[in-house]
């Protein structure tokens, strides 16, 4: 299957991932320790919380959630991880994976053992920043969901998260005005500490409003007023700059 053998430097996400500023030689070399096996399907783990942590994981394709499991046994989900995001950087620290990874539909991922890239990120200093901007950016964003999640009301948090989205798809190249929904209402309403029902009146709100509409589906949705849902979700010119949407402010 083309998919699975495809390597870094002809993968069309090299811009976004680890092989960003390195040379086509340290590409290589990359590559040569990236295993890449079987696509994981919808439902299925990557990882679970407490497993052994060996390896860290870029996603090729699809979208995969990241959740802890309460004292009482139920998930909280920490993330969703669209391609050339990566998994796992944040049991660097620890011996054990700190949270569960399971894919929302089919999804291809890269692994990459954590012994060979850090013996590799010693050699390659490029590669060990992009490592620790990654990790940055990381740390950046859930600083920015806890702001979310601690004062934000439940149209702020939908709106911020939409925004969030829309921006992490015009990333990848694709449109931030229609794209997929891959996670469930539950799924949505559980990252954004909302009840499920809160999340379905909150978006009929915003399709009244004309701000969103949806496709033949309740996966598809199009985003019809960047501008309106900016200054809903309260984001100053700093956030607004940092998603990409100031030039979408008037949309």
């Amino acid at each position: 299957m083309a998919l699975q053998s495809t390597a870094c430097k002809t993968c069309s996400l090299n811009p976004l991932c680890l092989p960003v500023s390195l040379s086509f030689a340290d590409i290589e070399k990359l590559d040569e320790i990236i295993k890449r096996g079987r696509p994981i399907q919808k439902g299925e783990h990557l990882f679970h919380q407490g497993d052994a942590f060996t390896s860290v994981y870029a996603v090729r394709t699809g979208t995969l959630k990241t959740y802890t499991l309460t004292k009482d046994g139920e998930e909280q989900i920490t993330g969703f991880h669209l391609a050339s995001e990566m998994i796992g950087l944040s049991s660097y620290d620890v011996a054990t994976y700190q949270a569960s990874a399971k894919a929302l539909e089919t999804t291809n991922v890269c692994e990459i053992p954590v012994a060979l890239l850090d013996e590799l990120s010693n050699q390659l200093p490029d590669l060990r920043r992009q490592i620790m901007r990654i990790m940055g950016r990381e740390i950046r964003e859930d600083q920015q969901m806890m702001m979310l999640l601690s004062k934000k009301s439940a149209e702020e948090r939908v709106a911020s998260f939409l925004l969030s989205l829309a921006h992490r798809f015009k990333r990848r190249g694709y449109s931030e005005r229609m794209f997929r929904l891959t996670m469930s209402r539950s799924d949505m309403a559980n990252f954004l500490g909302l009840a499920v029902e809160t999340v379905s009146r909150v978006f009929t709100r915003f399709q009244h409003q004309e701000l969103i509409s949806f496709g033949g589906n309740a996966k598809e949705i199009h985003v019809l007023q960047h501008g309106e849902l900016c200054n809903i979700a309260s984001l100053s010119d700093a956030e607004r700059l940092e998603l990409g949407l100031l030039d979408l402010t008037n949309s």
